[in-house]
Protein backbone atom coordinates (compact mmCIF):
# COMPACT_ATOMS: atom_id res chain seq x y z
CA UNK A 1 0.00 0.00 0.00
CA UNK A 2 1.48 3.33 -1.03
CA UNK A 3 1.40 6.26 1.32
CA UNK A 4 -0.57 9.24 0.07
CA UNK A 5 1.30 12.51 0.45
CA UNK A 6 -0.79 15.65 0.91
CA UNK A 7 -0.23 18.55 -1.51
CA UNK A 8 1.22 20.61 1.35
CA UNK A 9 3.70 17.86 2.26
CA UNK A 10 4.59 17.31 -1.41
CA UNK A 11 5.32 21.03 -1.82
CA UNK A 12 7.44 21.05 1.32
CA UNK A 13 9.35 17.90 0.31
CA UNK A 14 10.06 19.33 -3.13
CA UNK A 15 11.08 22.73 -1.77
CA UNK A 16 13.30 21.09 0.87
CA UNK A 17 15.17 19.05 -1.73
CA UNK A 18 15.58 22.00 -4.10
CA UNK A 19 16.58 24.50 -1.39
CA UNK A 20 19.12 22.08 0.09
CA UNK A 21 20.70 21.19 -3.26
CA UNK A 22 20.59 24.55 -5.03
CA UNK A 23 20.15 27.26 -2.41
CA UNK A 24 17.20 29.39 -1.40
CA UNK A 25 17.54 32.34 -3.74
CA UNK A 26 18.20 30.15 -6.79
CA UNK A 27 14.87 28.34 -6.46
CA UNK A 28 11.66 30.17 -7.23
CA UNK A 29 8.04 29.28 -6.69
CA UNK A 30 7.68 28.32 -10.37
CA UNK A 31 10.41 25.69 -10.03
CA UNK A 32 8.86 24.29 -6.85
CA UNK A 33 5.37 24.04 -8.34
CA UNK A 34 6.73 22.65 -11.62
CA UNK A 35 8.76 19.91 -9.92
CA UNK A 36 6.05 19.03 -7.41
CA UNK A 37 3.27 19.00 -10.01
CA UNK A 38 1.16 21.17 -7.70
CA UNK A 39 -0.20 24.54 -8.80
CA UNK A 40 0.67 27.96 -7.44
CA UNK A 41 -2.80 28.52 -6.01
CA UNK A 42 -2.40 25.42 -3.86
CA UNK A 43 1.08 26.52 -2.78
CA UNK A 44 -0.20 29.94 -1.72
CA UNK A 45 -3.12 28.32 0.11
CA UNK A 46 -0.63 26.50 2.34
CA UNK A 47 2.26 29.00 2.37
CA UNK A 48 1.63 32.74 2.06
CA UNK A 49 5.02 33.34 0.48
CA UNK A 50 8.30 31.70 -0.45
CA UNK A 51 9.66 33.01 2.85
CA UNK A 52 6.97 31.05 4.70
CA UNK A 53 7.99 27.94 2.76
CA UNK A 54 11.63 28.54 3.75
CA UNK A 55 10.58 28.88 7.40
CA UNK A 56 8.58 25.65 7.25
CA UNK A 57 11.59 23.87 5.76
CA UNK A 58 13.91 25.22 8.46
CA UNK A 59 11.51 24.22 11.23
CA UNK A 60 11.29 20.72 9.76
CA UNK A 61 15.10 20.64 9.47
CA UNK A 62 15.40 21.57 13.15
CA UNK A 63 13.09 18.72 14.13
CA UNK A 64 15.04 16.26 11.96
CA UNK A 65 18.38 17.45 13.36
CA UNK A 66 17.31 16.71 16.94
CA UNK A 67 15.78 13.37 15.95
CA UNK A 68 19.08 12.40 14.32
CA UNK A 69 21.00 13.71 17.33
CA UNK A 70 18.96 11.45 19.62
CA UNK A 71 19.36 8.49 17.29
CA UNK A 72 23.15 8.97 17.10
CA UNK A 73 23.65 9.51 20.83
CA UNK A 74 20.90 7.39 22.38
CA UNK A 75 23.07 4.36 23.14
CA UNK A 76 26.04 6.35 24.46
CA UNK A 77 26.91 5.55 28.08
CA UNK A 78 28.28 8.95 29.11
CA UNK A 79 28.10 12.63 28.12
CA UNK A 80 31.56 12.40 26.55
CA UNK A 81 30.48 9.37 24.52
CA UNK A 82 27.34 11.21 23.41
CA UNK A 83 29.54 13.91 21.92
CA UNK A 84 31.81 11.34 20.27
CA UNK A 85 28.78 9.50 18.88
CA UNK A 86 27.35 12.72 17.47
CA UNK A 87 30.60 13.57 15.70
CA UNK A 88 30.95 10.02 14.35
CA UNK A 89 27.46 10.37 12.91
CA UNK A 90 28.37 13.77 11.52
CA UNK A 91 31.45 12.34 9.78
CA UNK A 92 29.23 9.79 8.09
CA UNK A 93 26.63 12.40 7.15
CA UNK A 94 29.02 14.94 5.63
CA UNK A 95 30.49 12.27 3.35
CA UNK A 96 27.08 11.12 2.09
CA UNK A 97 26.25 12.10 -1.51
CA UNK A 98 22.92 13.53 -0.32
CA UNK A 99 24.59 16.03 2.02
CA UNK A 100 24.77 19.61 0.78
CA UNK A 101 25.98 21.16 4.00
CA UNK A 102 23.70 22.65 6.64
CA UNK A 103 20.35 24.27 5.80
CA UNK A 104 20.87 26.77 8.63
CA UNK A 105 24.31 27.89 7.49
CA UNK A 106 23.03 28.01 3.94
CA UNK A 107 20.14 30.33 4.79
CA UNK A 108 22.33 32.57 6.97
CA UNK A 109 24.85 32.98 4.14
CA UNK A 110 22.17 33.73 1.55
CA UNK A 111 20.16 36.00 3.86
CA UNK A 112 22.73 37.70 6.12
CA UNK A 113 20.23 40.28 7.38
CA UNK A 114 19.75 39.59 11.09
CA UNK A 115 16.05 40.50 10.91
CA UNK A 116 15.25 38.05 8.10
CA UNK A 117 12.94 35.41 9.66
CA UNK A 118 14.95 32.49 8.25
CA UNK A 119 18.17 33.96 9.62
CA UNK A 120 16.55 34.23 13.06
CA UNK A 121 15.40 30.59 12.93
CA UNK A 122 18.92 29.54 11.91
CA UNK A 123 20.44 31.51 14.80
CA UNK A 124 18.01 29.96 17.29
CA UNK A 125 18.89 26.49 16.02
CA UNK A 126 22.63 27.12 16.26
CA UNK A 127 22.30 28.57 19.77
CA UNK A 128 20.40 25.47 20.89
CA UNK A 129 23.15 23.23 19.48
CA UNK A 130 25.83 25.28 21.28
CA UNK A 131 23.84 24.96 24.50
CA UNK A 132 23.53 21.20 24.06
CA UNK A 133 27.29 20.96 23.57
CA UNK A 134 27.84 23.14 26.69
CA UNK A 135 25.49 20.98 28.75
CA UNK A 136 27.19 17.76 27.66
CA UNK A 137 30.66 19.27 28.18
CA UNK A 138 29.66 20.33 31.71
CA UNK A 139 28.24 16.89 32.49
CA UNK A 140 31.42 15.27 31.13
CA UNK A 141 33.57 17.32 33.51
CA UNK A 142 35.28 19.60 30.98
CA UNK A 143 37.63 22.13 32.56
CA UNK A 144 36.02 24.94 30.51
CA UNK A 145 32.70 23.73 29.10
CA UNK A 146 31.98 26.97 27.24
CA UNK A 147 35.28 26.90 25.38
CA UNK A 148 34.92 23.21 24.55
CA UNK A 149 31.35 23.73 23.34
CA UNK A 150 32.43 26.57 21.06
CA UNK A 151 35.33 24.53 19.69
CA UNK A 152 33.02 21.60 18.96
CA UNK A 153 30.48 23.95 17.42
CA UNK A 154 33.08 25.41 15.04
CA UNK A 155 34.24 21.91 14.19
CA UNK A 156 30.67 20.87 13.35
CA UNK A 157 29.97 23.87 11.15
CA UNK A 158 33.35 23.50 9.45
CA UNK A 159 32.44 19.92 8.53
CA UNK A 160 29.10 21.09 7.11
CA UNK A 161 30.81 23.75 5.00
CA UNK A 162 33.46 21.27 3.82
CA UNK A 163 30.67 19.01 2.57
CA UNK A 164 29.04 21.92 0.72
CA UNK A 165 32.30 23.04 -0.87
CA UNK A 166 34.09 19.79 -1.64
CA UNK A 167 31.33 17.20 -2.01
CA UNK A 168 31.62 13.69 -0.58
CA UNK A 169 35.43 13.62 -0.45
CA UNK A 170 35.98 16.40 2.04
CA UNK A 171 37.96 17.19 5.21
CA UNK A 172 34.81 16.63 7.27
CA UNK A 173 35.52 12.92 7.12
CA UNK A 174 38.00 13.51 10.00
CA UNK A 175 35.62 15.48 12.19
CA UNK A 176 35.18 12.70 14.80
CA UNK A 177 38.91 12.32 15.32
CA UNK A 178 39.28 16.09 15.72
CA UNK A 179 36.43 16.15 18.25
CA UNK A 180 38.11 13.39 20.27
CA UNK A 181 41.33 15.44 20.42
CA UNK A 182 39.39 18.43 21.77
CA UNK A 183 37.51 16.28 24.28
CA UNK A 184 40.71 14.61 25.49
CA UNK A 185 42.33 18.01 25.99
CA UNK A 186 39.47 19.15 28.26
CA UNK A 187 38.29 16.00 30.00
CA UNK A 188 40.34 13.71 32.24
CA UNK A 189 39.24 10.19 31.41
CA UNK A 190 40.48 6.77 32.23
CA UNK A 191 41.57 4.65 29.24
CA UNK A 192 38.37 2.57 29.34
CA UNK A 193 36.30 5.77 28.77
CA UNK A 194 37.93 6.36 25.38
Amino acid sequence: MTKTVSPKDQLLETAARLFFQNGYRAIGVDTITGESGIGKMTLYRHFESKDDLILAYLQESNTKFWEEFEKATGDASSPREKLVAFFRGLASYVTDPNCYGCPFLNVASEYPEADYPGHRVALEHKESVRQQFRDLATQAGARDPGVLADQLFLLMDGAYMAARMFGIENPGSSVAEAAIVLLDAQINNTPEDR
